[in-house]
């Protein structure tokens, strides 16, 4: 392989000429010919028993050509490129410019460059922490969710229904006199107040007992998603089969030794106060890792191929179709069932990629005007940490995640602190 020219064509983009001498080229082709001849057969000769300059002969010279460039160009251009010295971002486009068995192979490769990247005044960064005060009511607001989850329903006998009930109700809506889809259910459970219905469907069960068949007047919203049912006057006939109440444990120390490890509901409320706390100040620290992303997003200057943010795009797609399959969706079935396509979701997706773009740029280029290194105990210690996280041994973690990738994530991480530890933070 020889690097014969390098050339910068526009912004971000060079072609690199190399060659690959004739003795390498022929011996891929003939590598190519002892792999195929067993399957070609020519006339007069059985299969696999023809010989080569025959069959190059009767298909043309180049039969064997283009698997043989497949498995020479890819190393010839891995080589070219480290000895340019260039970054790319994007794989190659390959045009071949001259081949022959006594010369060998001239290609062309079009390569997208990492861009060029300026960041100024990313130290004394102004940011303000503003933590979220803990108040009586968010106390109380954290103790009744643990309240409702220790409480327990008992069946209602001797009154009607009430707002925080749970009823269970046989219901069948009709339009016009007409059943319209979607509008009929047996055996339903809901809880009234819940919202889970149209306006008024709830509230107009309240007061109704056990055993009661009843009507209720109703109107769709104007903006429902069923064009047919917008704003429309609809009938249900509605059946209560069933009432239950849902009972609250008692606010006291019994409860506060059930539900932790305290003695008494003022340790228990004093606990609940300092996880708050901790929680509202995490909150303020990743809100001042946001700002900083967006201040550093307005400090760089970089002309950014359309690549990497395609790319990015494609990354935050594939992470989502890999959620979805791990709740055992598959993506082409969430698009059909949310009435979206792939482009839609590329679009939503946009925004967050290009800014994780323009970050990772403003960072690495902080890292290295700051002249950040990541030593060996360090990637040793993300290693383990990515270990605990996966339960996997450390060096099956090696052979799935690049020592050199994790490097460059580190120096990232290490380029945040040092743009957070060099800011100027206002706490309200």
């Amino acid at each position: 392989m020889s690097l014969l020219n390098t050339k910068k064509t526009e912004t971000n983009t060079a072609v690199l000429e190399i060659s690959i001498d004739s003795e390498t080229f022929n011996n891929a082709v003939t590598a190519v010919y002892n792999k195929k001849k067993a399957t070609i057969q020519l006339p007069g000769f059985r299969k696999g028993k023809a010989p080569r300059h025959l069959i190059e002969q009767y298909y043309g010279s180049g039969i064997f050509y283009e698997d043989a460039l497949n498995k020479v160009i890819p190393a010839a251009f891995e080589e070219a490129l480290a000895e340019s010295g260039l970054k790319i971002v994007a794989s190659p486009e390959y045009e071949i410019k001259t081949i022959d068995k006594e010369t060998g192979v001239v290609f062309e490769a079009t390569v997208t460059l990492r861009p060029e990247v300026k960041i100024e005044g990313y130290k004394g960064i102004e940011l303000t922490r503003k933590v979220e005060p803990v108040t009586d009511e968010s106390i109380a607001a954290e103790v009744k969710k643990v309240q409702e989850r220790n409480s327990r329903t008992t069946d209602v006998e001797d009154r009607p229904a009430q707002d925080g009930d749970t009823v269970n109700i046989d219901y069948e809506g009709f339009k016009d006199g007409v059943p319209f889809d979607g509008g009929k259910a047996e055996g339903y459970d809901l809880t009234l107040g819940s919202g889970q219905f149209i306006p008024g469907f709830e509230e107009k069960i309240v007061g109704h007992g056990i055993g009661e068949e009843f009507d209720i007047d109703l109107t769709f919203p104007e903006d429902y998603h069923a064009e047919e049912l917008k704003g429309a006057s609809v009938v249900f006939k509605i059946k209560l089969n069933g009432i239950k109440e849902t009972m609250l444990p008692e606010l006291d120390d019994e409860f506060a030794k059930d539900v932790s490890e305290f003695d008494t509901l003022d340790e228990y409320k004093a606990d609940v106060k300092a996880k708050l706390e901790e929680n509202a100040a995490k909150a303020a620290d990743r809100d001042i890792d946001q700002q900083i992303v967006e201040k550093l997003v307005g400090l760089l200057e970089a002309e950014i191929p359309e690549v990497m943010f395609v790319q990015e795009t494609e990354n935050f797609v594939r992470d989502y179709d890999s959620r979805l399959r791990s709740q055992g969706l598959k993506l082409e079935d969430y698009l059909k069932y949310t009435g979206t396509t792939l482009d839609d979701m590329r679009a939503r997706f946009r925004p967050q990629a290009e800014q994780q773009v323009k970050t990772r740029l403003a960072l690495e280029k902080i890292a290295e005007l700051e002249s950040i290194e990541v030593s060996d105990e360090e990637i040793e210690e993300e290693y383990e940490s990515l270990s605990k996280a996966y339960g996997m041994e450390v060096e099956q973690i090696k052979k799935y995640v690049a020592r050199e990738d994790l490097a460059a994530d580190k120096k990232v991480q290490k380029a945040v602190q040092f743009v957070k530890d060099n800011a100027v933070i206002k706490d309200e």
